[in-house]
């Protein structure tokens, strides 16, 4: 339990901030993974794929994850796009 009026603030601040970047990190998994869905037919996915670096970047750059991560993450799509691009369609 917070002794002092600052850590109250300072625990405020901190339940508000987590909630945030909670709904934030599960919004952006979603995006990830329907643009991993959408491999399925190359053509579809290309937006997906663009629109999920985008939400990577920007969740990045919001600390939301660190930005490392957000870079493996997009090469690790674009690799899956162009094996997917590449292949025989069958």
């Amino acid at each position: 339990m917070a002794n002092h009026d600052s850590a109250e603030k300072r625990n405020r601040q901190r339940v508000k901030r987590t909630s945030r970047n909670r709904a934030a990190k599960s919004e952006l998994r979603t995006i990830v993974k329907k643009a991993r869905v959408a491999l399925k037919t190359p053509a579809a996915a290309s937006p997906l794929i663009v629109g999920a670096a985008s939400a990577l970047d920007r969740a990045a750059s919001k600390g939301i994850i660190p930005a490392k991560r957000a870079s493996r993450v997009k090469g690790r799509l674009a690799r899956a796009l162009h094996k997917a691009s590449a292949a025989p369609a069958s």
